[in-house]
């Protein structure tokens, strides 16, 4: 089986085939309507870097040591056989294309953006490629301008003057240069991640007077001090900035699913589709507004919860959804079995090769996320079956939070000082503890 592998930044699992309005996402909704869509995903850490790292390696974040944008993984693990890697090793062509990994090594072992050698035959970066027209149009910063990467642009210059449409162009070419070979090809798209630059069309579909904004409700609990990031203050932001920052997201989201179905239209034309795995996923959750928060880095589900879909030849679950508790961490062992391949060393997720045959199968398993605060040191999270519960700090010095998910995907109603819930918040923590066996619960 050839592996083609999507990677979309700073994408929320926020369209039709996630039962959202509001988004125009045609060529996700097809791909999940041929496969496998996964409706409750998780990503090991809501940041870019420690999420890819982990979902490339297999690894969690706290094997890894990797919890932060800063540290490129062959820094610390240069001998680690990454996913790609792994099929590079069993005699397949590897592509690179975009952004995979978050940090990488050049040549001279400096840092740079997404490279991997080790991973690769070939590796493309559309970084600094964009043309002069591609940062043209109609645009501003948000607010008073003090969150400097808050800005969009409708562009000028059509989809191939901006990264993503370079990278969805290349994609197409290497699939049509090397698809007569065993391929793990790739694609790394970078939008909707900030700043929020897209063709002008693509904001012409979303006017800005009909831009719904998130109300917290009035009888909401109160948030717990760490159970948002103290990076950024979003009380600079008018509604029409909120508005602006929701409109734009959107734009780059539609923007990022066109890119999307130039590389499904390229499987259609090659007659891919027989003899290739096809997974797409993102790499964390996002805030639009709900708690007050424009960003990520939050164990709600808003932030931990992404979109995942998988296409299996001639299996049985294709077509269909499963509401079954996944990681991302999961991927690497999935894609190892469902190739017919060995893993290299020890991989901490399971593979999801019986849901992906038989989407109704027993599965009853956690999912982690974790997240740093400067303050406890460490937020950490788990979901299971419904419910979701976090623990701030080593000891639970910063308080728990208990949450039931699939009624409250926001993140509205904390009922973890509930005696009504107790029986669920120690269920849930014996799970938290399997997961982080170095934590300790603290006093309610």
């Amino acid at each position: 089986m050839n592996v083609l592998f999507i990677a979309v930044d700073d994408l929320r699992p926020e369209f039709a085939s996630y039962k959202a309005d509001g988004i125009q996402t045609p060529n996700i909704d097809r791909l999940a309507a041929k496969g496998l869509q996964f409706n409750a995903a998780y990503c090991q850490y809501p940041v870019c870097n420690p999420s890819r790292s982990s979902l490339l390696t297999g690894l969690r974040p706290d094997d890894l040591g990797i919890l932060s944008n800063r540290i490129a993984l062959r820094e610390k693990w240069p001998d680690i056989v990454t996913l790609p890697q792994m099929f590079r090793n069993n005699g397949y062509f590897t592509a690179g294309i975009g952004k995979l990994l978050h940090m990488g090594l050049d040549e001279e072992g400096k840092q740079t953006f997404f490279r991997d050698d080790a991973s690769f035959d070939y590796f493309f970066s559309a970084r600094g490629k964009t043309p002069a027209i591609g940062g043209q149009g109609e645009g501003r910063k948000l607010g008073d301008g003090t969150v400097q990467w808050a800005r969009w642009r409708a562009a000028e210059g059509g989809d191939e003057a901006q990264m993503d449409g370079m990278i969805a162009a290349e994609a197409v070419r290497a699939l049509d240069e090397n698809h007569d070979k065993p391929f793990f090809i790739g694609v790394g798209f970078h939008k909707p991640h900030d700043p929020f630059v897209a063709p002008k069309e693509y904001f012409d579909l979303y006017p800005l007077d009909e831009i719904q904004l998130a109300v917290d409700p009035s009888d909401r609990t109160s948030l717990l001090d760490n159970a948002l990031p103290n990076s950024y203050n979003f009380d600079i932001f008018e509604d029409s900035d909120r508005r602006e920052f929701k409109r734009a997201y959107r734009a780059c989201t539609t923007f990022v699913d066109a890119q999307v179905g130039k590389v499904l239209d390229a499987m259609d034309h090659l007659q891919l589709w027989d003899s290739t795995i096809v997974v797409l996923w993102g790499d964390h959750g996002y805030h639009l507004g709900e708690h007050g928060w424009w960003n990520k880095v939050t164990v709600f589900d808003i932030g931990a919860r992404v979109p995942l879909v998988i296409w299996s030849p001639n299996a049985g679950g294709m077509g269909r959804e499963t509401e079954a508790v996944v990681e991302l961490l999961d991927l690497y062992p999935s894609l190892v079995d469902l190739a017919g391949l060995e893993a290299p060393h020890e991989l901490r997720g399971r593979s999801l090769k019986p849901l992906v045959e038989t989407p109704s199968a027993s599965w009853r398993r956690p999912a982690f996320t974790q997240v740093v605060r400067e303050q406890v040191g460490m937020g950490y999270s788990v979901r299971y079956g419904d419910w979701r519960l976090a623990q701030w700090g080593r000891e639970g010095s910063g308080g728990l939070e208990l949450y039931d998910v699939t009624k409250d995907k926001e993140g509205y109603y904390n009922y973890a000082n509930d005696p009504a819930y107790q029986a669920t918040v120690d269920r849930l923590y014996g799970f938290l503890q399997q997961g982080y066996p170095q934590i300790a619960r603290g006093s309610r």
